[in-house]
């Protein structure tokens, strides 16, 4: 069974990633990968389009993959094999990519959540953010339009603030309000979103601590994972709170999801084909 060969998908509110692996088990080949912000377009005809793009690259066609995984939002993708859950998936694909993790922790568009897990990659305990969206990217993304930042740049800027301005509201919408009035009073943009992110960085240590994870590293995951500001936010706040986990991210860690999904999608195949074979014995 080490040539099965699988694609995982992810489609989130902002982005939808897909990914090729090939091999199940301890040490499956990465063969390729695409990531295609939505933007307003057909997440439906992202993912074809991810899915015809990971196979050309890797010189492959379709009858060539044995299981197409989704996860996310995905389950609505038609030429899929199979679903899996979206916390199971970055909880498997976290530790793919950081085999040390004991912790995930996935920040999207829309929502956070930290989920503690065993070197498996086996989810032990979660612990979601509310229904208020202050703690997404998407409350970011429109915190740095108003400020005239460009995403890219939110990091770097948070990173360089001397005197971070707080921001105290857990909802949305008012804290957008604190924003302008800030604003107003002359606070630099840099220590705006340094507030911004501890005022982040809080919610998610109190998730991590919730979960009971107490050792190894807590691997950021999501649109949000490589916020340089928001990483260092978060190992601010592990210090202050004396949580004794390494909060870290990865190049790749955006695909964690798309990754599990891959890898659940071989392990499940695996096993189908295990069943048929001893059903024909």
């Amino acid at each position: 069974m080490s040539d099965i060969t699988t694609v995982g998908i992810d489609i989130g509110s902002g982005a939808v990633k897909t990914v090729l692996f090939r091999g199940e088990g301890a040490r499956p080949q990465w063969l390729a990968k695409r990531c295609e912000r939505i933007r307003r377009r057909d997440p439906m005809s992202l993912a074809e389009e991810g899915f015809a793009g990971v196979l050309a690259d890797a010189g492959l066609r379709g009858d060539d993959v044995d299981y197409i995984a989704t996860t996310g939002e995905g389950e609505n993708v038609k030429f899929a094999t199979g679903h899996f859950y979206s916390m199971t998936t970055h909880a498997r694909g976290g530790v793919f990519l950081d085999p040390d993790a004991r912790a995930v922790v996935d920040i999207g568009a829309l929502n956070g959540r930290a989920i503690s897990v065993d070197a498996r990659g086996k989810v032990l305990s979660y612990k979601m953010t509310s229904q208020c969206a202050s703690g997404s990217g998407q409350f970011l993304e429109n915190i740095a339009r108003y400020l005239g930042v460009a995403v890219e740049e939110i990091g770097p800027l948070s990173c360089t603030s001397k005197d971070p301005e707080k921001v105290s509201s857990i909802c949305a919408v008012l804290a957008e309000t604190d924003v302008i009035n800030m604003v107003s009073r002359g606070i630099a943009t840099p220590d705006i979103l340094k507030g911004i992110h501890l005022s982040m960085a809080s919610r998610i240590v109190k998730l991590l601590k919730v979960t009971g994870v107490k050792e190894g590293a807590a691997l950021l995951t999501g649109g949000l994972a490589l916020d340089s500001g928001l990483l260092a936010a978060i190992q601010e706040e592990m210090v202050n709170e004396k949580v004794k986990v390494t909060a870290r991210s990865h190049a790749d860690s955006i695909y964690a999801g798309a990754i599990g999904a891959a890898l659940w999608g071989a392990y499940r195949h695996a096993r189908l084909a295990e069943l048929e074979t001893a059903a024909a014995a």
